[in-house]
């Protein structure tokens, strides 16, 4: 037996973006460049794995808007039009670097970026769900949900609301990979008492904490954050290790911040004449990233110097060891403290790989092999393997928390946004007395009802809150959340004055189509 176990976790969430009324969307291209930089580098890091017969577990959720996204046949080619043009823009680069220090980084992306339409277009034939699949199949990733437009729960008060939410993402997920799942990433990691009873009724059997809401619970945990406690419910939670995370996350101490990895702020988007870029930025003329970043970190100044791929991949694999180095130290630690072997937790945003931490899919492969060799001092396991293993746990309820700055509230409820709220408890209540009043229906009162609860997850997405309270692209989230309840209180007058519209009513349907089986009688 291992002297312990390490479980890593990625989150891998975008809201829902779908603009067909635009030609172009900036806040589509959010979604694009995380297929191209994030979701495709990490199917190959885990096919890789896989087809080297690398004996390692990684646990993913996918939030029930991405899914939807994968699955869009609009989305999926909006996105190889996107990929079309940056294909073209990257060969244009390739000739104008020639003979330059930047010759050697046009071309990797060049290939990179013919591979990537190549996974995309003809291995999967446009849908990643496909390529996720065939993963899970392997049994080396446990996959789970998430709430079903990601919506923050311990500010969502209606009892029904929070069980639309849990119980949506579930359906969506079990329509997706055909079973259910086993455990949930709560949305933020944000947890208040009582939330574990909804987890309950869906089957969950496990979710995810920041560490304090472990060190924090109801009654003191005897392993600390090394190990689960169950909730008086039967569910597991598992909380966040305080090192391993600050050793990717920290910006001053982390590993993403290493000067021999590319920098993400410099974007030919923004460096190069504005002429020359005219046809692949949007047509108002903003400029915006374009995916070709050309600088190493280099520093904390100004000055940045060429991206070297092999030194950056050199040091993916560096920081993996000292990463896997270091877990093994934990580990001999904690094991003469404890009675069994201790579990470190480490989850992350997936988007973190690939995105922001350009060689962070490389620093995932990277991580696997090295823990693969080292298996006598510690093992990758998902959380359903370690409660398998470790069914009997300390009983005890977490303590309020999230894992965002200060690890309450405060982001998702702030003199930003706390102007959302009363609007969204009204439409969540408003809700549930429509399920009730119209327990049987059909046709197009059935629409309207169904579309009304889409409209209301949608409202209450976190990530609204989120962008409000971080002053980046407020308008949009502004623009999000009013649009959604608005859409939602022309379908409550519609169905309580019996006029329904039906060419408004399908349009909403055509532009927020995600969740199609959904069933307003979640609500009742």
């Amino acid at each position: 037996m291992s002297k312990g176990y390490l479980a890593v976790i990625l989150h891998a969430h975008l809201p829902y973006v779908r603009h067909p009324e635009h030609d172009f969307s900036l806040e589509e291209r959010w979604y694009y460049e995380a297929v191209t930089e994030c979701y495709i580098p990490l199917i190959w890091t885990l096919e890789k794995l896989l087809q080297d017969g690398v004996p390692f577990r990684f646990t993913i959720s996918l939030s029930p808007t991405l899914l939807s996204m994968f699955v869009d046949p609009y989305l999926q080619w909006r996105y190889v039009k996107h990929l079309d043009s940056l294909l073209e823009l990257t060969e244009k680069e390739v000739y104008r670097t020639r003979g330059t220090p930047f010759e050697k980084v046009t071309r990797m992306y060049r290939d990179r970026f013919y591979g990537i339409r190549d996974t995309f277009c003809r291995r999967y034939n446009g849908n990643l769900l496909n390529a996720f699949k065939a993963i899970y199949a392997s049994g080396c990733v446990e996959f789970i949900t998430s709430a079903a437009t990601h919506g923050y729960l311990p500010l969502i008060i209606n009892p029904k609301a929070i069980r639309a939410q849990i119980a949506t993402g579930v359906q969506v997920f079990r329509e997706m990979f055909g079973m259910p799942p086993k455990g949930i990433w709560l949305p933020e990691c944000g947890y208040t008492a009582g939330i574990d009873k909804y987890l309950k009724e869906q089957g969950i059997k496990y979710f995810f904490t920041d560490s304090h809401g472990i060190l924090y619970a109801s009654h003191r945990p005897r392993y600390g954050i090394f190990a689960p406690i169950i909730c008086p419910t039967g569910v597991a939670a598992f909380g966040r290790d305080i090192e391993s995370s600050k050793q990717v996350w920290s910006a001053q101490e982390g590993y993403p911040g290493d000067y021999d990895y590319r920098e993400y702020y410099r974007d030919i988007g923004f460096d190069l004449n504005y002429e020359y870029l005219q046809p692949y930025l949007h047509p108002d003329g903003i400029r915006h990233n374009t995916g070709l970043k050309y600088y190493r970190i280099t520093g904390k100044g100004s000055h940045k110097e060429p991206y070297i791929p092999e030194r950056a991949a050199y040091k993916a694999d560096l920081h993996a060891g000292n990463f896997v180095f270091n877990r093994e130290h934990q580990v001999f630690y904690l094991s003469t403290l404890m009675d069994r072997p201790p579990l470190i937790v480490a989850p992350y945003d997936a988007e973190l790989f690939g995105h922001w931490w350009f060689e962070g899919p490389q620093w995932l492969e990277a991580l696997a092999r090295k823990v693969a060799y080292s298996q006598k001092t510690i093992k990758m396991v998902t959380p359903s393997e370690y409660l398998q293993e470790f069914p009997c746990n300390q009983v005890a309820v977490p303590c309020t928390s999230s894992w965002g700055n200060k690890g309450y509230h405060e982001v998702w409820l702030c003199e930003a946004n706390h102007w959302i709220y009363r609007h969204l408890h009204w439409a969540a209540d408003e809700m549930t007395a429509l399920a009730r009043r119209f327990r049987h229906s059909e046709g197009l009162t059935k629409r309207a009802l169904n579309q009304a609860a889409r409209e209301l997850l949608l409202a209450q997405a976190s990530d609204w809150a989120f962008i409000m309270s971080t002053g980046t692209m407020v308008d949009y989230a502004v623009k999000r959340t009013k649009q959604h309840l608005l859409n939602f209180k022309g379908l409550w007058h519609q169905l309580l004055e019996d006029r329904l519209e039906e060419e408004w009513i399908h349009s909403l349907e055509l532009q927020n189509n995600l969740f199609p089986n959904i069933d307003y009688h979640i609500y009742a």
